[in-house]
C-alpha cells in the first residue's frame, strides 16, 4: 500500500471526461492509492450517488468502503470525524449545502476547533463534499450557495474546484491535509466536459489560478460563475476591454497575493460571487483589496451578487435573481468608465 503522503502516478484513461467523472476518478485513485480512505454519505453506495458522482464505485470497493448512511447529516459527519482522529481518512458527502447546516455543529464546534482545543494533539483530517449553487430550478431549498459562510470559520480549508482538472486534483492534496477539508462542488458543473486530466498532475489547494490574462481590470470568482466570467471576459474584449479572469479556488485561506498583484496591474476590479452581497465573500475579497490595494485602484470595486431573495424556482426568475454575463460586462465597463 502506498499511503497519501506517498506520490505515486499512473497512466490516464479518456480522452475526455465530465465534471462529475473526474470526481469520481479522484476518489477511485484515492482509495486504491490507500485504504485509510473511504467513502460514506446518503445514497453513495447503491443508489450511485445524488449526482452520480459515486456510480460504480460500490461494486468495485465493497460496503466497508463505500458507506451508505442513514438520514442524519450530524449522525454521519460526526462518525466521520471521529474516524479521522482514529486514523482513518475519511470523504464524507453532503447531499447539497444546505443539509450540511444540519451538521453544522459538528463541522464548526468539532472539526474545526479540536486541534486548537486539543493543544495540538487531536487532527482532524477529514474531507467534506457538498453540492452547491442554483441554476437547476431546485427551488430556494436547494439552491444555497453558502461556501462563503464556512469560509469565515478558523481551522477549515474550504476549496472550490471550477475546472475539470481541479474537481481530479484537489482530492489528494485534500485528503493529505491535516486539517478538515471542504470541498465545494457547484451542480452546474456536473455535466461539463473537456479533456481528461493528467492524473499524476498535483492539484493546488494553496492559491488562486489566473485563467485569462488581462490589463485592464481584474475580474474575481470561483466555482460555478467562472465560465460566466470567461464569456463576460470575451464580450468585453469586442468593447476594446482586455479583462484578466482569476479562479480563486480556495475560499480560506484566501490567496490575497494574487489578487492583489493583479489589481496593482490592472487598477480595476469586478468580484462575482454566487452568493448573497451582504455579508458576502465579495465583500471581504472587497474589503482586502482596499486594505491592501487602495493607491493602485483607479475606480470603485464593482460586485455582482445573487439578488437578495430565496432563489426562485421559475426558469426566468432564477436566472433574474444569478449572478448573468450581461450583469458582468455591465460591471466592469462601468468600472472602466465606458458604456455599451
Amino acid at each position: 500500500m502506498t499511503t497519501i503522503e506517498g506520490v505515486v502516478g499512473k497512466t490516464g484513461d479518456a480522452t475526455q471526461m465530465t465534471y462529475r467523472e473526474a470526481i469520481r476518478e479522484a476518489i477511485r485513485e484515492a482509495m486504491r492509492r490507500d485504504d485509510r480512505v473511504f467513502l460514506m454519505g446518503e445514497d453513495v453506495g447503491r443508489y450511485g450517488g445524488c449526482y452520480a458522482v459515486s456510480m460504480g464505485l460500490l461494486e468495485e470497493f465493497g460496503p466497508d468502503r463505500i458507506r451508505d448512511t442513514p438520514l442524519s447529516e450530524s449522525g454521519f459527519v460526526g462518525a466521520g470525524i471521529g474516524a479521522a482522529l482514529g486514523g482513518m481518512r475519511p470523504i464524507v458527502e453532503i447531499m447539497t449545502v444546505n443539509f450540511s447546516l444540519l451538521a453544522l455543529d459538528q463541522i464548526m464546534n468539532n472539526a474545526a476547533t479540536l486541534l486548537h482545543m486539543s493543544g495540538g494533539q487531536l487532527a482532524v483530517p477529514i474531507v467534506i463534499r457538498m453540492t452547491t449553487g442554483a441554476g437547476r430550478q431546485l427551488a430556494a431549498q436547494h439552491s444555497h450557495s453558502l461556501e462563503g459562510w464556512y469560509a469565515h470559520i478558523p481551522g477549515l480549508k474550504i476549496l472550490a474546484p471550477a475546472t475539470i482538472d481541479d474537481a481530479r486534483g484537489m482530492l489528494w492534496p485534500a485528503l493529505a491535509d491535516p486539517d478538515p477539508v471542504l470541498i465545494f462542488e457547484n451542480g452546474s458543473l456536473y455535466t461539463v466536459e473537456g479533456p481528461a486530466p493528467d492524473p499524476t498532475a498535483t492539484g493546488d489547494i494553496s492559491h488562486a489560478a489566473i485563467r485569462r490574462p488581462g490589463r485592464d481590470l481584474t475580474i474575481v470568482t470561483y466555482g460555478g460563475t467562472l465560465s460566466k466570467a470567461l464569456a463576460a471576459a470575451e464580450d468585453l474584449a469586442t468593447h476594446g476591454v482586455d479583462a484578466e479572469v482569476i479562479d480563486l479556488r480556495v475560499l480560506r485561506p484566501l490567496d490575497d497575493a494574487t489578487m492583489v498583484a493583479s489589481v496593482a496591474r490592472t487598477h480595476r476590479a469586478v468580484i462575482v460571487d454566487e452568493g448573497w452581497r451582504s455579508g458576502s465573500l465579495a465583500a471581504e475579497i472587497s474589503a482586502r483589496l482596499v486594505e491592501q490595494a487602495f493607491y493602485d485602484l483607479d475606480a470603485p470595486i464593482e460586485r455582482v451578487c445573487s439578488a437578495e431573495v430565496p432563489i426562485p424556482y421559475a426558469r426566468h426568475m432564477e436566472e433574474a435573481a444569478l449572478p448573468q454575463v450581461a450583469g458582468i460586462v455591465a460591471a466592469s465597463l462601468r468600472t472602466v468608465g465606458t458604456h455599451a
